[in-house]
């Protein structure tokens, strides 16, 4: 195992050491930046400048299909594989969704959420030639501001085009969460990675095709692909760290979608535009990086009982199409503390994050998981405000029951619809608690319910190597995002909670050492809207007024 490799505990200590460094405290916040230099702000949108542009249509009306399809319930037949449908594929996962004004300022919303909307995550398309695609095979930036693809590198003439799919690499620019967060940035890259891995699955299932995270492509390999290793292309700006690679299936029964090989680049293309004039250097998310560095290796198969056979998805009802929810998204800044939900919403919220290998987002993941939620329950209409824990692998619930505090009720709540994996740890008003374990923030207070996820973590990082640290991390964004579009279809909205205080949180669990530790919070509720904001449609500046 790669436990026993002395250079990969080594590295297993050191992301550790990390992760306990950036823990918030209530006696003190981890290191950052203590203000925020205007100047120095990060553009939100990276550019090649010098490489060939190809815009790609944007999708116009909306013919998507219900919004049932994203949650596993409904399916759709294959869109064809053209540059037209790998234009929806990138605008419903990580185009822009919206721009915000008020008088002074603007500023640019996106289908997939970013901490403090900085947007770390860059992506890469290695695709086919397709007919209306002039650059052929190669390897394309997104660039979402203008809904185009930049080519990077065009692979040989004669390299076979393939109508089973293409892939789909991402990477981080942990500059632009630095400059507002400091080292704890990092850790905030890699949710915005797991959410744009959600993001790229929901978009997939609107298009009928499927995605498939390929965790054998190593950091090194994956910089090579993408020319992120190529220093003469980002002489002077800010460098992108590789984190994943995946694969778009577009047609199940056209055959496998071929790898890509990380040398058959030949001619590249563009150089970096820097984002930032002044940097501040960070060098303990540096050191985080290297000790987190994804190494090659194969994917053991899931261990008996990790993976439960869940039930079908009950989703929130909801008569909107697919796009509809997709595009509305929004990261909630306030809530009204007076809205409650109904327990059967609740629960149809929660279902959409159970991990079912055949209903997205999911079905991307190939590893067995890892988190739980354990939920403060304010709102929620038939059910006692209190403590609760969603169990997402049923084969993890004695090793927390050893790990919690042994006078936890464990309870199954009465009078529920359906079974569910809910147990119920203690009853209360925890309001103030969450308040003040949210960085004394009144929306983790003011919602129907608020959550911590809750990884099984030294375990994992000693079995699957340091590089597990990210993916864990990717799971949880994955989650917040299932969790995002249930809310919308819910009829109310989420946020993502990146500041608490980690160890008030492990130890109102009864939770010591690092078996167990909480890597994101969030919380659900009736949200506040800000009138003062004008909304205006996301490509009105390509001319397209589409809502």
């Amino acid at each position: 195992m790669m436990a026993n490799n002395p250079a990969n505990s080594n590295a297993v200590d050191d992301i550790i050491a990390y992760h306990d460094r950036t823990k918030h405290q209530p006696e003190r916040y981890a290191r950052g930046p203590g203000g925020l230099d205007w100047a120095s702000q990060p553009n939100p949108f990276r550019r090649f400048t010098g490489a060939p542009v190809f815009p790609l249509p944007l999708a116009g009306p909306d013919d998507t299909p219900t919004a049932a399809t994203l949650f596993g319930v409904a399916a759709v037949p294959p869109r064809p594989f053209t540059p037209g449908a790998v234009g929806w594929f990138f605008e419903l996962s990580l185009g822009l969704s919206a721009r915000k004004e008020i008088p002074g300022s603007s500023w640019y919303l996106r289908i997939n959420p970013s901490s403090g909307n900085l947007h770390p995550t860059e992506a890469y398309a290695v695709l086919p030639a397709l007919k209306g695609l002039p650059g052929g095979d190669g390897v394309y930036h997104y660039a979402p501001l203008h809904h185009a693809l930049e080519q990077r590198a065009r692979w040989p003439r004669g390299c076979k085009a393939d109508a089973a799919g293409f892939c789909v690499g991402l990477a981080s620019i942990t500059w632009r969460e630095a400059w507002k967060y400091g080292e704890r940035a990092f850790r905030y890259c890699q949710h915005d990675v797991g959410h744009a891995l959600a993001a790229l699955r929901f978009a997939a299932a609107t298009l009928g095709w499927r995605v498939q995270l390929l965790p054998e492509w190593d950091d090194a390999q994956l910089a090579r692909l993408l020319g992120l290793d190529r220093a003469e292309d980002f002489v002077g700006a800010e460098r992108e760290t590789p984190e994943l690679l995946v694969k778009v299936i577009v047609n199940e029964t056209a055959g496998q979608v071929p790898s890509p090989s990380a040398d058959s680049s030949i001619e590249w293309f563009g150089r970096a535009n820097l984002l930032s004039h002044s940097h501040v250097e960070w060098p303990v998310i540096d050191e985080a990086i290297a000790a987190s560095e994804r190494k090659a290796r194969g994917v053991n198969p899931s261990e008996p009982g990790t993976v439960a056979a869940w039930p079908p998805p009950s989703p929130p009802a909801c008569g909107h199409t697919a796009g509809q929810l997709i595009r509305q998204r929004r990261s909630a800044v306030d809530f009204d503390g007076v809205t409650s939900i109904s327990c059967e919403t609740f629960l149809a919220i929660l279902d959409s994050t159970l991990p079912r290998t055949s209903a997205p987002p999911f079905d991307a993941w190939p590893f067995p998981p890892s988190l739980h939620l354990v939920l403060f329950v304010h709102r929620v209409m038939g059910l006692e405000p209190g403590l609760y824990l969603w169990l997402r692998a049923p084969a993890d619930a004695e090793s927390l029951r050893q790990a919690f505090h042994a006078d936890f009720n464990w309870e199954a709540p009465a009078n529920l619809a359906r079974t569910v994996p809910l147990h119920r740890l203690d009853r209360g008003d925890l309001r103030n608690f969450a308040r003040t374990l949210s960085c004394h923030q009144d929306i983790a207070a003011d919602g129907a319910f608020s959550l911590g996820m809750l990884a099984r973590f030294e375990p994992v990082l000693r079995k699957r190597g340091a590089g597990a640290y990210r993916e864990l991390f990717w799971e949880a964004g994955m989650i917040g995002q299932a969790l995002y579009l249930a809310a919308e279809a819910a009829g109310v909205r989420a946020t993502g909670i990146g500041c608490y205080f980690d160890d008030v949180f492990h130890r109102a669990l009864g939770l010591a050492g690092h078996d167990w530790q909480s890597l994101y919070h969030f919380t659900v509720g009736g949200p506040v809207e800000d009138l003062r904001l004008r909304t205006v449609p996301p490509y009105a500046h390509l001319g397209d007024p589409t809502p």
